[in-house]
């Protein structure tokens, strides 16, 4: 399916989760540790992926460190989402920072997922972009880790993730839909956020909660 912002954005993670659930597919959102630096933005986009590994050297001279990361960034197309695997949560690895953010952002990229750290917060905060984190620390990644590879199948916060897939995060979270079901899961999804939207109505005027669940089957 052509990736639609406008109609995704009538879904929430929550929704998306059970609609996966539905499908046998129910190791699809991310751990918990995974938090937005801001509450209040919705993340969607195709997935973009990176691999980091440890490491526990300062480069050699002239070794450029970065290459793979920048390589990524550049690369980016309008609606990606970076999502960058370190094997988190980690105290070790901060992939993601402000230059970074500018970056991607000027080539129309959607958000960053990282199980690793992100740092330069305040100044990500006040250009609201959506960044997902395993946590917030001052490190720069240099002798410490490195992007190993792009755009390969990684594992983030316990998710397996392709480049491709749908990512989508709120405040509750951050859920991927591998591209083969999307079309589905939305469809589902949109349906779901119709029949909750009838039994608030429905809660609102004093219906009792068993006699709704009995109607509409949502809870």
């Amino acid at each position: 399916m052509s990736l639609n912002p406008s109609t995704l954005q009538a879904l929430n993670a929550a929704v998306l989760s059970d609609t996966l659930d539905s499908l046998g597919l129910m190791q699809q959102a991310m751990k918990p540790f995974m938090r937005p630096l801001d509450d209040t933005l919705q993340l969607i986009g195709r997935a973009r992926t990176g691999l980091y590994m440890p490491v526990y050297a300062a480069p050699a001279p002239g070794e450029n460190p970065y290459e793979v990361e920048i390589e990524l960034v550049d690369d980016l197309a309008p609606g990606d989402v970076v999502v960058l695997a370190c094997d988190g949560p980690t105290e070790r690895i901060a992939p993601w920072g402000e230059l970074l953010t500018t970056a991607s952002a000027a080539r129309g990229a959607s958000g960053c997922v990282t199980d690793g750290l992100v740092r330069d917060v305040k100044q990500i905060r006040e250009m609201r972009w959506p960044v997902f984190c395993g946590g917030i620390g001052p490190l720069d990644t240099k002798g410490r880790a490195r992007m190993v590879e792009r755009d390969v199948p990684v594992m983030c916060a316990g998710v397996t993730v392709r480049s491709g897939d749908l990512v989508f995060g709120d405040v509750d979270g951050v859920v991927v839909i591998p591209r083969e079901v999307e079309d589905e899961v939305v469809r589902r999804a949109l349906e779901k956020v119709s029949g909750e939207n009838q039994s608030r109505e429905a809660l609102q005027r004093g219906e009792k909660l068993a006699d709704v669940f009995k109607r509409l089957g949502i809870l």
